[in-house]
């Protein structure tokens, strides 16, 4: 991806985040009720409630509680949690740790089983474990989070008693929250390799590859894997960015101290500075990943590199057009040279 094309990109993200930081600061302001009396209670010192409001700043007007929650998320201050009385970037920073492990933990699993299930699929195409391995992700996809959790929780902590059904205090703890959160990636990353995989062993220079004698294995991971591999890559990017911005259902239900948790804990606290802090950082994660997908897919398929070329460099310029053979995929190309 060329490097105006990164600045358009980044220019584009700016305005996306400060567009939800924005919405999610008029949002909270006017949602019904007093902050501060839900915090404290009802019957708390109206003295006390007046003080609490003046050093959270919610007394001031409008504009200059956006301005000061502007300014300070630029220099990574998110302000102090009303219910948790801590810096919001220390809380952020203290919970990122669990959810970066939960995420990769998750990515690992969904990757490796949804594209060994996908490849397999693909290769016994309409057979018993094509039919098999879709039918399970299917039910990986369709299935909500909340009720895969809770069924190997049932199964495997209270029934067998073989892992721990909440908290993370050893590797053990990660088990069960990262396959309840992966299933449903694995199944969506299966079933698009499966997809990818079928059209591009349609593909003409495929024909010309077993023309020349190469084995179902060789064509298969040299040359169709490859490209079939496009699209899923940049869907695991996506799920990634998903997983690193807070897996809120997995985290709660597992009781695990992330992101997620932490968001609802602003939510049912009506923690103002805490639920900013935690949308603003989910919203970031969910953007540069979707940079990074955009900058894989553009390193990993030439056509897309080609197109960009022509869009940003001396061909724009010049008025020329690209070639078919500029479009085509390399392994066909490199296949035409070794006729």
């Amino acid at each position: 991806m060329k490097p105006v094309k990164i600045l358009l990109r980044l220019l584009q993200a700016f305005f996306v985040l400060a567009g939800v930081a924005l919405l999610i600061f008029v949002m909270l302001r006017i949602i019904p009720g007093d902050p501060v009396t839900t915090m404290m209670g009802e019957h708390a010192d109206r003295a006390a409630i007046a003080r609490m409001t003046a050093e959270l700043g919610l007394d001031q007007p409008i504009y200059k509680q956006f301005i000061r929650y502007i300014s300070g998320a630029l220099r990574g201050d998110f302000g102090t949690s009303m219910s948790l009385n801590k810096p919001v970037s220390s809380l952020m920073a203290a919970a990122f740790g669990n959810t970066l492990k939960l995420a990769v933990f998750s990515a690992l699993f969904a990757w490796v089983l949804g594209i060994f299930c996908g490849i397999i699929a693909a290769v016994r195409k309409n057979g018993l474990l094509d039919h098999l391995f879709m039918g399970v992700s299917l039910m990986g996809v369709c299935m909500p989070v909340f009720m895969t959790a809770m069924l190997l929780q049932y199964i495997f902590g209270f029934y067998l008693h073989w892992l721990p059904i909440t908290g993370i205090k050893s590797w053990q703890g990660f088990i069960l929250p990262s396959v309840a959160l992966g299933w449903n990636s694995a199944g969506n990353i299966a079933r698009l390799v499966r997809s990818s995989l079928l059209e591009i062993l349609q593909e003409d220079y495929i024909d010309t590859a077993r023309s020349k004698g190469r084995g179902q294995t060789g064509i298969l991971v040299v040359h169709a894997l490859r490209n079939a591999m496009i699209p899923v890559i940049t869907m695991m990017a996506l799920q990634f960015s998903g997983l690193l911005s807070g897996a809120v259902i997995t985290e709660t239900v597992f009781s695990i101290n992330g992101i997620g948790r932490l968001a609802v804990q602003a939510i049912t606290g009506r923690d103002i500075p805490l639920l900013q802090g935690t949308v603003l950082f989910s919203t970031l994660v969910v953007i540069l990943g979707n940079l990074l997908a955009d900058c894989l897919y553009s390193v990993l398929d030439p056509r897309i590199r080609k197109e960009t070329d022509f869009v940003f460099g001396s061909s724009a310029a010049e008025g020329a057009k690209p070639s078919s053979e500029d479009i085509e995929p390399t392994d066909q190309s490199s296949l035409r040279e070794e006729g």
